[in-house]
């Protein structure tokens, strides 16, 4: 292949990876403006009767609702998160020059996709947001001020999909670990977004193909 067939390759692999970035942001960041500036806090609404419900929570912490440290954590989580969405995107820009195979390319931006949609989250929703309360739905952009300072804004989540719902009494030969302090194993019990989503796609692939993705040396491009 010519250097100008090269150079075309490498920037189609990274304008793959753009797109499905832009396009992975652009939903995430719909539905959860759309769920902020509609519902309420702890609202629940049935899509396909309880599989699938939207049940507006929002968490200062981790992946589907997990929390850690207080205010000075959720700073520190925060910053973490840029670095880790920094790193993300250097390796993918890395892996455009190196390889072109497209699913790798894509399994990587999912992954990126997800955790900067959180991190846009935990940046920007706390200046450009009101409150969310019980009885009040928020307004994005409002005269008095957002509900928190920059880099402290929590991660709005949404889906909630109860598969399953079995009381202890109905199967007390399951592993006592499985069930909550209700004494219910509800599947699936966490509450997450799309961003959340995307990043654990992407974990997925990359566990069911982990040959293709370690099984061997990435294929180099001569630049």
């Amino acid at each position: 292949m010519t250097d100008i067939g090269l150079q075309k390759q490498k920037s189609s692999m990274l304008k793959r990876a753009l797109l499905v970035i832009f396009s992975a942001l652009v939903i995430d960041q719909i539905i959860k403006i759309c769920i902020k500036t509609t519902m309420t806090l702890d609202d629940r609404k049935f899509v396909l009767g309880k599989y699938l419900q939207l049940y507006f929570i929002e968490n200062n912490g981790m992946a589907f609702g997990m929390q850690w440290g207080g205010d000075s954590g959720k700073i520190f989580l925060t910053i973490f998160r840029i670095a880790a969405c920094v790193l993300i995107f250097w390796f993918i820009y890395d892996l455009s020059k190196k390889s072109n195979d497209k699913f790798k390319m894509t399994v990587f931006a999912l992954i990126f996709a997800g955790a900067a949609g959180n991190t846009i989250d935990c940046i920007f929703y706390g200046q450009i947001f009101s409150g969310s309360t019980m009885n009040q739905v928020a307004t994005m952009f409002p005269s008095e001020g957002g509900y928190n300072s920059l880099l402290k804004g929590r991660v709005v989540d949404m889906f909630y999909c109860e598969i399953f719902n079995i009381h202890r009494n109905q199967a007390s030969w399951l592993p006592g670990f499985l069930f909550g302090p209700d004494d219910r194993w509800i599947f699936f019990r966490p509450i997450f977004n799309f961003a959340d989503s995307c990043i654990s796609v992407g974990v997925i692939m990359l566990l069911i193909w982990q040959k293709r993705f370690f099984g061997k040396k990435v294929k180099e491009v001569k630049a």
